[in-house]
């Protein structure tokens, strides 16, 4: 039996590779909803189908933690393009420990363009490759348009489409206004407490 994730039907979908690291960071429903990475039996096929472990490898138990604590620092990323606060070290520790270890390689295609990609086919290495996608996604303009939802209770990854680029919610008639109500309610109660 295949199970339902939220992030298999994306409401605002990032293009193209940056749909990667949406996906990946969509693999968890926070506060305490279901984990795709928790189980080795439903990353596995998640994994291949995201290019993140090649067909017929099996990830183990600390593959999945690896894999996890960097969900976590790309939401830190994401969070920072939201408006908050910047990573936090242990968040840029995990991403900077992908570069140290996995390499890169660079190839040079017939018509001159310079290509950047992982040099190997390992979980780490196809773990850097998302930060190869980050680079590219930087110097076109698109990375600044993936975000995490402002309600924290959420912190779910979105691609911010509208024109001000001022995209704060997964969606609006949830978590936007959960937040509105909420904030609605401190400032009657911080005015009536004169």
């Amino acid at each position: 039996m295949t199970t339902a994730w939220a992030g298999d039907a994306e409401t605002k979908p990032a293009p193209g590779p940056l749909a990667r690291i949406q996906a990946l960071v969509n693999t968890v429903e926070l506060p305490a909803g279901p984990d795709r990475l928790a189980d080795l039996d439903d990353a596995e096929p998640w994994l291949v189908a995201h290019g993140l472990l090649r067909s017929g490898d099996h990830p183990s138990r600390e593959d999945l933690d690896q894999l996890r604590q960097v969900r976590e620092a790309l939401r830190a990323l994401l969070i920072h393009n939201s408006g908050g606060p910047p990573p936090p070290a242990q968040h840029l520790a995990v991403l900077r420990a992908l570069t140290a270890t996995a390499t890169a390689k660079v190839e040079l295609a017939s018509d001159g363009t310079v290509g950047l990609s992982a040099a190997g086919d390992s979980l780490r290495e196809r773990l850097l490759e998302l930060l190869v996608v980050i680079r590219d996604a930087q110097r076109d303009g698109t990375w600044a348009r993936l975000k995490a939802c402002a309600n924290e209770e959420c912190a779910w990854a979105f691609y911010d489409r509208s024109r001000n680029h001022g995209g704060t919610w997964c969606v609006m008639s949830e978590c936007g206004n959960k937040l509105k109500n909420r904030e609605f309610r401190a400032r009657r109660r911080a005015g009536g407490a004169r």
